[in-house]
């Protein structure tokens, strides 16, 4: 294999020893007094988000939080959510990432699964908590943090929590201390799984998976290599020979927080952030429109997102009159972008390059990202080159035998940020986890100069008549018609033909643009083998989305057996 690489990269990062603690310490000792967080009026520099989390974490340790335990974080995007991570982290305890928008009894059963003895939480979504603590034998401490310009508290009236209460200001009236020493192999996420196919799992994210992750992702996004000082700090700093018009400049840029921080992307992305020196807005509730007056007011140099978030931009009226010159980086996530939204996103944002990346928890978040380097040409449809230290094979969904290159199969991975399992299901991280490698249930292939592409998830491959159907190229063509704004293909059951695939299309409402069910299965019919043409089309107003913004497969087949 002749695989490509960035110029001036290595191969092999050599990481250090570390933790996430001696990355926020570098930030904050060499960029004290830049803003490291801005939500409405509040800012925190880096030093002040540092000594911010101290205290957070003193503050846990005098709750009776010992290292070791789990401390759940039921919030929206907000700038206390930031320090209250890295509260936990510092005092050795793990973090639980749960989603705030859900049920409380998913999230009763979140907090179970986990183990969490303590919680913070929101005014938003306090109630939801409330109800889920009810008969807990594992939480005894819930903080209440405030509400802020990005996470406002709602209209609901003040909840009584049915165990002790501490506010999120006591906690940072403790005196700051040392961070917590952990090992490597200690638990700092148990960061559930999306549960877009099924009841979401734990995944056992270690201090080092966590720690080496960031730094691929880091050091990929600001071409930088990790430098220690003598103080066991540790920064980035810039590779002179690598081309960097395009990387996120340490120490000067300016981004936005829109991904859930409750999800990988998201969660792990701010460790980034804070690497580079980066300077984030946290983004409250998405508003296409002012989320890009806030780039051209603020002249914000990198953004990141769901495909979902690239799509609601694409479709501003205006976008096109936009000056959006400044932005360098534009960085999608947490699901593949089709090839036809990406040319439009290069056309709104005409300095930028558009950065596709691949990842899934049970990696902690990154594994391919695409070289930020005009002058690589990527192939249609890749997500990228495989991260340092990392090795990715496609083998047949026997799980052993390998695919020829650029065949067809199922992405199997091995690196540094290959978790630990699932928490509390053994059976199942022995089916996953085996050798070393993790069976990621992504079908993708991996071309001669190591451009990795996805054509979809191992569960919805279909077959029809005997053929393999792959949902992806479909919906990538469907995108590619000018009045197509998403689409998704799933399998309806058929009693002679196996599965045959059904897309599901949500259509543009510019003016002139339209399309109907027929035309669209002609237009697919047109591009594709007989056996891959999509045999039936059902508009619909929006397409059903998780909280991440992935195309809710499960529910959309649902649909397609009941039609």
């Amino acid at each position: 294999m002749t695989t490509l690489w960035p110029q001036g990269l290595p191969r092999t990062l050599g990481c250090p020893d570390g933790t996430i603690a001696d990355l926020l310490a570098g930030s904050a000792h060499a960029f004290p007094d830049r803003a490291a967080l801005i939500d409405g009026e509040v800012r925190l520099t880096f030093a002040e988000l540092h000594e911010r989390a101290l205290r957070v974490a003193q503050g846990l340790r005098e709750q009776g939080i010992v290292p070791g335990e789990a401390v759940a974080l039921h919030m929206p995007n907000s700038i206390w959510f930031t320090v209250a991570y890295y509260g936990i982290l510092l005092s050795g305890a793990a973090v639980v990432p749960v989603n705030p928008t859900q049920p409380a009894l998913a999230l009763r059963r979140q907090l179970d699964d986990s183990g969490a003895v303590a919680a913070f939480t929101h005014p938003a979504v306090a109630a939801q908590m409330s109800e889920a603590l009810v008969g807990s034998e594992s939480v005894r401490r819930i903080c209440l943090a405030p509400a802020t310009a990005a996470a406002p508290a709602g209209d609901g009236a003040p909840v009584a929590f049915p165990i002790a209460t501490v506010a999120f200001d006591d906690l940072m009236k403790a005196e700051a201390a040392p961070a917590t020493a952990v090992n490597g192999d200690a638990v700092a996420h148990l960061a559930f799984t999306g549960g877009t196919t099924g009841v979401p799992k734990a995944v056992r994210v270690l201090h080092r998976n966590l720690f080496i992750n960031v730094l691929q992702v880091g050091c990929w996004r600001s071409a930088a290599l990790p430098h220690t000082d003598e103080q066991g700090r540790i920064t980035l700093r810039h590779v002179p020979e690598a081309r960097t018009a395009h990387h996120i400049p340490i120490g000067t840029a300016t981004g936005i927080s829109i991904a859930p921080l409750f999800h990988g992307m998201g969660m792990v992305s701010q460790s980034v952030f804070v690497a580079a020196g980066l300077t984030v807005v946290v983004f409250g509730r998405f508003d296409a429109v002012r989320y890009l007056d806030t780039i051209e007011r603020l002249g914000v140099h990198a953004i990141t997102g769901s495909p979902a978030l690239c799509h609601a931009i694409l479709a501003v009226p205006d976008v096109r009159e936009r000056d959006l010159s400044c932005v360098r980086l534009v960085s999608s996530g947490s699901a593949p972008i089709n090839p036809a939204a990406t040319a439009e996103l290069a056309e709104i944002f005409p300095n930028a390059v558009v950065s596709d990346g691949y990842g899934l928890t049970e990696a902690t978040m990154g594994v391919a990202i695409s070289p930020l380097d005009r002058s690589m040409p990527r192939p249609e449809g890749s997500t990228g080159l495989i991260l340092f230290d990392t090795e990715v094979e496609i083998r047949e969904l026997d799980g052993v035998t390998p695919v020829a290159t650029g065949g067809r199969g199922e992405v199997w991975v091995k690196g540094p940020q290959v978790t630990d399992g699932y928490h509390g299901h053994p059976e199942l991280t022995a089916d996953q986890f085996v050798d070393g490698w993790l069976r990621t249930g992504d079908l993708g292939t991996l071309d001669s100069d190591g451009w990795l592409s996805l054509v979809g998830r191992a569960k919805d491959m279909l077959i029809y008549k005997g053929y393999n159907v792959y949902p992806g190229p479909l919906e990538n063509l469907l995108r590619e018609h000018p009045a197509v704004a998403q689409a998704s293909v799933v399998g309806r059951p058929h009693p002679e033909n196996g599965e045959i695939p059904v897309a599901f299309v949500s259509l543009k409402t510019e003016e002139g643009l339209s399309a109907t069910a027929e035309e669209l299965i002609a237009y697919v019919a047109a591009r594709v083998a007989p056996y891959q043409r999509v045999r039936d089309v059902v508009i619909v107003d929006e397409l059903p989305l998780s909280a991440t913004g992935k195309i809710l497969k499960t529910e959309l087949r649902r649909r397609a057996a009941n039609d």
